[in-house]
Formats: C-alpha cells, sequence, structure tokens
C-alpha cells in the first residue's frame, strides 16, 4: 500500500489550516470555518487545489472526530450545575430552544423541500454551537460575568435536547413506514437514554472503580477505546453514533477522574474534529450554493432576529439587564458541529441534495458573524443603551421645561388675582363694588406661599414623570383653598369697620 502522494496532500491541508487559522484569529473567527473553508478548497468540486484528494481516505478519521467532539460535549456537561438550578435552566434553555425551532420547523415546511428536511432544518437553527460558545467565553475573557452562568446553563440544555433529539432524527430517518418497528426503535432509544443517564447519576464511584489506571498510556486507550465503543452500540442500537459517544462521556464526567480524561482528550478532540470539518468541506459542492444562497440569508435573519429575542427574555427570567441580554444573543448566535452532524445524517438518509451545502453555507456565515457580533457584543450594547438613555433623559427634561412654563403661568395669573384683590380692597365699599368684588375673586396668595408653590413645582420635576399627576392634583387642591381664604379676606377687608384711632 502505498499512500505518500496522500500523506503529502493531508500535511498541506493542515499546515493551510493552520495558516488560515492563525489569519483567523487575528479576526477573532473560530477554527471550524476555517477547516472547513481548507476542506471546500482541496474538494474535487472546486478545481482550486493543485492534488485530487478523495474524502473517502480520511472518512474514518471524521468518525472518530465526531465521536470525540460528542464525547468532550458529554464529558463537561456539568451534572451538579444542572440539577441545582434545573427549573430555571429548563425554562430558559427551553424557551430557547423553542423560539428557535418553532420558527425553523415552520421556515423548512415553507421551503418545501419535504417533511423530513424541514425537521432537519428546524434541528440545525434550534441550538448553538457548545464548542464555539464556551472557546469564545474563554477567549473574550468572559467567565465571570453575570450572564456566563445563564449562558452555560442554556447549552446544558441544548446538549440533553441534542441527545434526544439526535434519537428521534436517527428513527424518522430511516425510512420505517410501519407504527410497530417506529415505536420500537424509539423505545430502545429511550431506554438506552435513561439508563446511561442513570449511570452517570448514581455510578460515577463503580465506574472509577473500572477505570483506576496509573499508567497514562492504557488509561487513554481506555477511554478512547469506550468512546469508540459506545458510538458503535449507539450505531446499532439506533441512536447514532454521537450519542452513544455522548452518553459514555457523560458518565465518564461523573467520575473522578474526569479532569485527567480532559487533560488527554481535549488535544486528541481538537485533532480528530479538525478531520471532521475538514472532511464536510470536502464534501461541498460551490456550484450549489447559488441554489440555497436565498434560504441561507433568509435562515441567517430569522437566526440573528429570534436570538436578539430571545436572549433579553432569557436575561429578564434570570433578572439580569439589557446588556446581559445583548451578550447573550451575541455568543448564542454561534452555529457549528450540531447542524453539520444532522446533514451528514441527512446525505446518509438520501434526503434532498441541497440539504448539504445548506448546511455548510449556513454554518461557515454564521460561524463568522457569531464570533464578530460577541466580540463587539459590549460596544454594541453601549451604543445602543446610550442613544435610548440620551433619548429618555431629553424626554423627561422636556417634561420639566413644560411643567416649569405652566408653573409660570399660573404665578403670573395668582400676581394678576392678588392685585385685582387689592384693588377691590381700596374700593368705596358700595354694594356694586362688593358685587363685583365677589364675582371677581380668583385663587390668589402670599409671596411666600408663591416662593412655596415654584419650589413644589421644581420638586414634582426632579421626582420624574410619574409624580406629575399627583402633584397636578396637589395644585388644584391648594388653587381652591387659596381661592376660599382670598374671598374671605377680601370681604372682611371690604365689611371690617374702620377704627377711629387710624
Amino acid at each position: 500500500m502505498h499512500l505518500g502522494e496522500e500523506l503529502i496532500v493531508l500535511g498541506i491541508l493542515l499546515l493551510l489550516a493552520y495558516v488560515l487559522g492563525r489569519a483567523g484569529k487575528l479576526i477573532g473567527l473560530p477554527s471550524i470555518p476555517v477547516y472547513m473553508l481548507v476542506g471546500l478548497l482541496a474538494s474535487t468540486n472546486t478545481g482550486w487545489f493543485p492534488l485530487s484528494f478523495e474524502s473517502d481516505s480520511i472518512e474514518l478519521i471524521a468518525i472518530f472526530g465526531l465521536i470525540l467532539l460528542l464525547f468532550n460535549l458529554g464529558l463537561e456537561f456539568d451534572q451538579d450545575e444542572f440539577f441545582s438550578n434545573a427549573g430555571r435552566l429548563i425554562v430558559s434553555g427551553g424557551s430557547y430552544i423553542l423560539v428557535n425551532m418553532g420558527v425553523g420547523l415552520v421556515f423548512g415546511f415553507m421551503l418545501g423541500w419535504g417533511t423530513r428536511e424541514a425537521l432537519i432544518i428546524a434541528g440545525m437553527t434550534a441550538t448553538s454551537s457548545s464548542a464555539i460558545v464556551t472557546k469564545l467565553l474563554i477567549e473574550l475573557n468572559r467567565l465571570a460575568n453575570r450572564e456566563t452562568p445563564m449562558i452555560l446553563g442554556v447549552t446544558v440544555v441544548e446538549d440533553i435536547f441534542i441527545a434526544v433529539y439526535l434519537a428521534i432524527v436517527s428513527v424518522v430517518l430511516s425510512g420505517e413506514t410501519d407504527p410497530g418497528p417506529v415505536i420500537l426503535k424509539l423505545v430502545i432509544a429511550f431506554a438506552f437514554l435513561v439508563v446511561m443517564f442513570s449511570i452517570a447519576r448514581w455510578g460515577g464511584r463503580v465506574v472509577s472503580r473500572l477505570m483506576r489506571t496509573k499508567d497514562d498510556e492504557l488509561f487513554t486507550v481506555l477511554f478512547f477505546g469506550l468512546a469508540v465503543l459506545f458510538g458503535g452500540l449507539g450505531e446499532v442500537l439506533g441512536v447514532t453514533d454521537a450519542i452513544g459517544a455522548f452518553l459514555i462521556g457523560l458518565i465518564a464526567g461523573a467520575t473522578r477522574y474526569r479532569n485527567r480524561i480532559e487533560q488527554f482528550a481535549l488535544p486528541m478532540r481538537d485533532v480528530f474534529g479538525a478531520f471532521f470539518f475538514l472532511n464536510f468541506g470536502l464534501g461541498l459542492n460551490p456550484a450549489l450554493f447559488p441554489t440555497v444562497l436565498g434560504p441561507v440569508a433568509i435562515a441567517i435573519g430569522i437566526t440573528v432576529g429570534l436570538n436578539i429575542i430571545a436572549g433579553q427574555f432569557v436575561a429578564w427570567l434570570n433578572k439580569l439587564g439589557p446588556q446581559a441580554g445583548i451578550n447573550t444573543a451575541a455568543i448564542l448566535q454561534n452555529r457549528g458541529e450540531f447542524a453539520l452532524i444532522l446533514a451528514t445524517l441527512s446525505m446518509g438518509a438520501g434526503l434532498d441534495e441541497r440539504l448539504q451545502p445548506f448546511a455548510g453555507l449556513y454554518v461557515l456565515l454564521m460561524a463568522v458573524i457569531g464570533p464578530l457580533l460577541a466580540s463587539n457584543s459590549e460596544r454594541i450594547g453601549g451604543v445602543l443603551l446610550r442613544s435610548r438613555k440620551r433619548a429618555e433623559q431629553e424626554a423627561i427634561e422636556r417634561r420639566r421645561r413644560e411643567k416649569a412654563a405652566r408653573g409660570t403661568d399660573e404665578i403670573a395669573l395668582m400676581e394678576a388675582a392678588l392685585a385685582g384683590a387689592d384693588d377691590d380692597a381700596t374700593g368705596d365699599g358700595s354694594p356694586a363694588d362688593e358685587e363685583e368684588r365677589r364675582r371677581r375673586a380668583v385663587p390668589v396668595s402670599t409671596a411666600a406661599d408663591r416662593r412655596l408653590d415654584a419650589g413644589a413645582a421644581d420638586a414634582a420635576s426632579d421626582a420624574g414623570d410619574d409624580d406629575l399627576d399627583d402633584l397636578d392634583e396637589m395644585d388644584a387642591a391648594e388653587a381652591a383653598l387659596w381661592a376660599d381664604q382670598a374671598g374671605q379676606q377680601s370681604d372682611q377687608r371690604a365689611t371690617r369697620p374702620r377704627d377711629p384711632e387710624y
């Protein structure tokens, strides 16, 4: 067997991925779209690469990459965090998934590609990429942010959803039409999920004893063998190899060797995972991109819009501010490995061939848009919230000016009324003058009262818009009281007999 040329091409691809990956890091791009782009350049469908390279040569390595991606996803699943805040996490993550998946399902039906295709598209739009989200939180130094536990909680719920959803999709894509076999497969799939989750929750100590070894080499072979074994078992039971690997990773994460496994598994995931994304890029045909350009643009618009709404909702649900909602929406925009897994399943099931270029272009663009939005979310929030705050302050100031102007007019009327009352008091005391004074009686106040009134108006303005109505009612009551007092004083001055000493 001569593999010299294949090894040369493979080495060139990895070096090209390194060069493009370094360039992508400068603008904040994750590695997933870079690996897909390298595979696209090397694809025989493009003709851009000088050497011919068939994706079948690395298909087995790509499967190892998929298994390790899901194994590490299960390994990083935080059971204690989930079960300690299960109610809030389920509501937060469940509402996020429900909104995105529901609209995605409607969109899939509107495309008219078929019912099973609509189910695949709904899954692609439903969840974010846990790998990209976690990596962005670390690279952007946001692990200490208030919204970070909420974001990680949403990804935890998404992981559970992925496990259940893939179990359902694998049965749907099997092509069975008889209800009996379909129900049986669903029962087997869910029984497998329940058993594995139960072992992960309560069997950590037992599994720890089985994994006890001080030799690092044997330990690495052990957990890698378990991941591959349960990946194959999941495939045989009808829940896909990815879910089998996820569940054994969940169990491994419940043992006391979790940190040690991560130490060896993460580098393996990065290398083999690169082959998975690269292999997917090799299967893309750029000539089909124009046929899905419109649907991909609509899907991106839907994803961005729904994430803005869902981000603010889950932030409000967790009693966080608008900036936390903007950060959450931006970082959960990313789509990645789950969409590509669904696309791979759809190819194996013989679904519409447009699903593969749709998934490839959708993930490529979202894996670029998502990190750019996440890295600039603080700046975007500052601009939006500053504009909103400025508009609110201008509205408050305008109301204050209107209130001050209204208070000035009322003072002028009161002064005029006071002057009229004084003129009436100096009349000749005839019945006609007395009748005229009573007819012209208006609310009056002393200079001290006017100063108190002006101070009350300023205090009400400073108190905000919510106190304006109460102040108006107080002014009306005081004005009526002043009117009665002024009338009584005017009558007393007009009818009181003059003292002879004066």
